[in-house]
This record gives C-alpha cells, structure tokens and sequence, in this order.
C-alpha cells in the first residue's frame, strides 16, 4: 500500500486546473490503484482535483478536515458540491479537534498528512512560504525535514489568481 498527501494552491487559473489534473493524473499512474490510498484535505483546487484524481483511478481516500467549522465558515458556495461528494466518497474522515479554522487547525491538519504519507504531491509553483503558515511551501519544507519524498507538480502554463 502506498499512501499519498497532498498539498497545493487553492488560487489555481482556470486554465491552469486540466493541465494540473493530466499531472497529477500522470504521478499516479506510477502506483496499483488497489493499494493507493490519497490523503487530502479536499480544500478548492489543488486539495481536490487530487482527491479526484485518486478515485479516478480507483485509490482509496482519506479526507482530514482541520476544524470543526471548517464546512460552515471556509468552503464557499462554489466549492461546495466539490467539497460533499468527496466527503461522501471518502473511506475515512478525519475532523481535527479545533473549533475554528485558523492557522493551528491548518497546522495541525497539515501535520496528519505528513504522518500518514509515504510521499507527498505539491501541486506549487516554488515560490518560498508566506508570513501566514500553514501554507503549500511550509507544508513541502516540513515534509523534507521529516525525509518525506515530495513530488512537485507544477506544469507549464499553470498560475495563480492574481
């Protein structure tokens, strides 16, 4: 069995979400679907075009949500279809004990998926982390640390929102 995280821009263009897709689609097919396991915290974008990716392919996953408000306060009316199904299709659901979403909840969400990971796939575009943390590069930087092999998906012509 192998078991895959993910981290990655939620800002992703529209144009930038079937190039990431076809990649992500491309680093899974490396792994036998019946042993592959996703860990994902299904968040727009990245989180969840992965999530995607590894029922597609016929993977397992395992969603972790970092609050328990998470659902009401952060996923937003365009994101919520997305975010229940893949909720429903989940074969585990990991709610973190925090009440709020904020950076501790993110953190600490951040810190299951490396836990649980064989590898980690970063759908990021290499620029170093931000002030907030909790965010894409931190996640990568702390997965070398723990000696995590990291996977970067960045295709070209993927970007950002501005």
């Amino acid at each position: 069995m192998t078991t895959i995280a993910v981290t990655g821009h939620m800002d992703l263009t529209d144009e930038s979400v079937p190039l990431v897709r076809a990649e992500l689609d491309k680093v899974l097919a490396a792994y036998e679907p019946s042993g592959l396991v996703g860990v994902s915290c299904i968040a727009k974008g990245s989180d969840s075009l992965f999530a995607e990716a590894v029922l597609a392919v016929g993977g397992s996953l395992v969603v972790v949500i970092p609050s328990q408000d998470y659902r009401q306060v952060k996923v937003k009316p365009d994101h919520a279809e997305t975010f229940d199904r893949l909720m429903e299709a989940a074969n585990e659901v990991l709610v973190m004990p925090h009440e709020t979403a904020n950076r501790q909840a993110y953190e600490a969400a951040n810190a299951v998926l490396l836990e649980r990971a064989d590898r980690l796939v970063a759908v990021w575009n290499g620029q170093p982390p931000g002030t907030k943390g909790g965010g894409t590069a931190d996640v990568v930087y702390q997965a070398r640390e723990a000696s995590v092999p990291v996977d970067i998906v960045w295709p070209d012509g993927a970007s950002r929102r501005a």
